[in-house]
């Protein structure tokens, strides 16, 4: 896989600041690098394994990936390494929800409620 022009390489970054570098394929989807990641779970990561790989989410540009994309999908710069972060979590956000599903309104919030 090494010798192959069409690979990916992608340095992926634990909450913990722990990293690890892979090469993947263009085709290869969030889903299929999680599960890579998992079956591979790096030296060094013991503390933050997971129970299962479809906790595992990537994130690319303050996005979570969703299980179907794949990194040829992403226009990634051929000859570089790509950075994500991988955090387990869940489920994910609905997209264009902002984050505020689920979210408790408190006294507190920056937001103005429009009557």
């Amino acid at each position: 896989m090494t010798g192959n022009l069409f690979v990916v390489s992608l340095r992926l970054i634990l909450v913990s600041g722990k990293t690890q570098d892979f090469v993947f394929s263009p085709n290869d989807s969030a889903t299929d690098i999680a599960k890579h990641v998992f079956d591979n779970w790096p030296l060094g990561w013991e503390e933050e394994q997971v129970s299962s790989p479809n906790i595992l989410r990537l994130i690319f540009q303050g996005r979570f990936l969703h299980g179907n994309v794949t990194l040829g999908a992403l226009k990634l710069p051929p000859g570089r390494t790509t950075v994500m972060h991988l955090v387990a979590r869940e489920t994910l956000p609905e997209p264009n929800s902002h984050g505020q599903r689920n979210r408790e309104k408190t006294t507190e919030s920056n937001c103005c409620l429009l009557l």
